[in-house]
This record gives structure tokens, C-alpha cells and sequence, in this order.
């Protein structure tokens, strides 16, 4: 007779098998030895099976890993090139607002209009056609077009300033309104001569004011002589850098002296009835290219 004694997990205690016949014993033993065959199999396969499974996982887990390296990479690019553009726009901003602020400064120097040009304010567009999106190789040559364009725009303007100051720097050198408070009361050329010596040519224009009253420049220039001449009295003569001359004689006083700067409308003497006159009086003369023309012309102009 043989005994067995199975011991497993699943039971709750060995059991005993007793067998007394030789082939029953075999046939039991070899059913035994089956069964362990099976359990091993089916525990190698399994270990088989998840070793495969990791390896894939792994192989999967390093291409999310590489994607990821990419995305990270093309963020990365996508920003600087936004930066870059970023950095671009704001160069154009600030030319645009130099353009804007020269071209706002040239409608005062210019005397344009209200209105006629508002640099405040975009120019007005439009149309019906329908938009679509830019590429951005597109955008980088429209953002180099409008470079180009504020370049060129701001050389324009640049000149255009220069032009106007040139302008304005010579209208304030030309003779432009009354050089004293009061009434002409004797005009340019042939006209009697007020002491009795027959006719005589007046080079100027006389000015009645009272005594003392302020002297002005007609315009901006340096002071070529300021003392006595014989018959004008008290003398100041201005030279404006630019053909012209002007005389204010028979001043009570002279305010300034050779070299002096003056401004147009600056006091420059006060009215007097010094040297060959009658009574208190300004005499005006402006001489151009070495000539004297009527000053009447330049009495109406309206300095700006």
C-alpha cells in the first residue's frame, strides 16, 4: 500500500491519498506530473507575455518622450519668432509715432488747415472684399514694405522740415508791420522839402508818434550801426542776412548797441525828433541789395 500527501495553498490542511494498487499509483503519478508540466508552462508564458508588454510600454513611453522634446523645441522657436515680431512691431510704433509727431509739427510750421491733416487719427479705408489668413513668410515682407515706406516717408518729411524752416527763418528776416505805434505822415519819394528848401527825395517813410513811444525791429537780424548820423539824429540800422536793411532814425534813445541780435518785434529804440525834424517822429527806411525801396509794402504784412 503507498501513501501520498498533497500540500497546496488552496487547502486547508495536507490531505493523504492511500493506494494500493501499483497502476493506480502510477497513473496518479503521472497525472501529478502532467499537472506540473502545465503550471510551469503556463507560468513561463506568463512571465513571457509581460516582458513583452513592458517593452512595448517602454518603447512607447520614449516616443511620447520624444514628442514631447519636439513640441518643447517648436514652442520654443515659435516664440522667439513672436518676440522678434513683437520687437519689430514695436520699432515701427516708434517710428510711426516720430513720423506722427514731425508730420504734426509741420501742419503748425505750415499753417495747415484743422482738419487737413490729423496725425491723431488713422486715414480712413475700406472695401467689400473678403479677408483671409496671411502666412507669415507674407507678414515678415509686408512688415520690411512698411519699413521701407516709414524710411521713405521720414526722409520726405525731414526734407519738408527743413524746407519750412528755412522758410519760416526767412520770413521772420524779411521787414513785416509797423515798426511804431501811429500814422504815416510822409510817404517814399519825390515830396516837399518840410524845412522850405524846395523838393527833396524822401528814402523813407516818417511815422508819427509820440515821444518816446517804443521802437520795434521789422524783423530778426544783427545790429550793423547804432549811434549819430548827421540829419537822421539818433540811428539804428539792422542788417537781416538776407539782401535787406532797415533804418529807424531820430530816436529820442537807442537801445541797442553794433552786434546786438534782435527778434522781430523786439523794442529796439524809442521815438524821438533827434537830428533834421520837425516834431517827434519815427523815419523808416529798408534797403534792399544796397537800394531803397518804398517800405509801404511791408507795413500791411502780417508776421506768422
Amino acid at each position: 500500500m503507498m501513501n501520498v500527501i498533497i500540500a497546496a495553498n488552496f487547502l486547508k490542511a495536507p490531505k493523504k491519498l492511500s493506494f494500493d494498487q501499483p497502476k493506480v499509483v502510477a497513473a496518479a503519478l503521472g497525472g501529478l506530473a502532467l499537472l506540473l508540466t502545465l503550471g510551469f508552462g503556463i507560468g513561463y508564458l506568463s512571465r513571457g507575455a509581460d516582458g513583452a508588454a513592458r517593452a512595448e510600454l517602454a518603447r512607447l513611453r520614449a516616443q511620447v518622450d520624444q514628442q514631447q522634446q519636439a513640441l518643447d523645441q517648436a514652442r520654443e522657436e515659435a516664440q522667439l519668432e513672436i518676440n522678434a515680431l513683437a520687437a519689430r512691431v514695436g520699432e515701427l510704433q516708434a517710428q510711426a509715432n516720430r513720423l506722427n509727431a514731425l508730420g504734426d509739427r509741420l501742419t503748425r510750421v505750415g499753417k495747415l488747415k484743422d482738419g487737413e491733416f490729423n496725425f491723431a487719427e488713422p486715414p480712413g479705408q475700406g472695401g467689400g472684399e473678403d479677408g483671409e489668413d496671411l502666412p507669415a513668410g507674407d507678414l515678415l515682407a509686408s512688415l520690411d514694405a512698411l519699413q521701407a515706406q516709414f524710411d521713405h516717408s521720414g526722409r520726405q518729411l525731414s526734407v519738408l522740415e527743413a524746407l519750412l524752416f528755412n522758410q519760416k527763418l526767412e520770413e521772420a528776416r524779411t521787414p513785416a508791420g509797423m515798426p511804431a505805434a501811429g500814422y504815416i505822415s510822409s510817404h517814399y519819394g519825390t515830396r516837399s522839402d518840410p524845412f522850405g528848401r524846395g523838393r527833396a527825395h524822401h528814402r523813407g517813410i516818417d511815422i508819427d508818434a509820440n515821444l518816446g513811444d517804443p521802437v520795434v525791429a521789422a524783423a530778426e537780424g544783427v545790429v550793423s550801426f547804432s549811434g549819430w548820423r548827421s540829419g537822421y539824429g539818433n540811428v539804428v540800422e539792422i542788417d537781416h542776412g538776407n539782401g535787406y536793411k532797415t533804418l529807424y532814425a531820430h530816436n529820442q534813445a537807442n537801445l541797442v548797441k553794433v552786434g546786438d541780435v534782435v527778434r522781430a518785434g523786439q523794442q529796439i529804440a524809442k521815438v524821438g525828433s533827434t537830428g533834421r525834424s520837425t516834431g517827434s517822429h519815427l523815419h523808416f527806411e529798408v534797403i534792399l541789395n544796397g537800394r531803397h525801396v518804398n517800405p509801404r509794402q511791408y507795413l500791411d504784412k502780417v508776421r506768422g
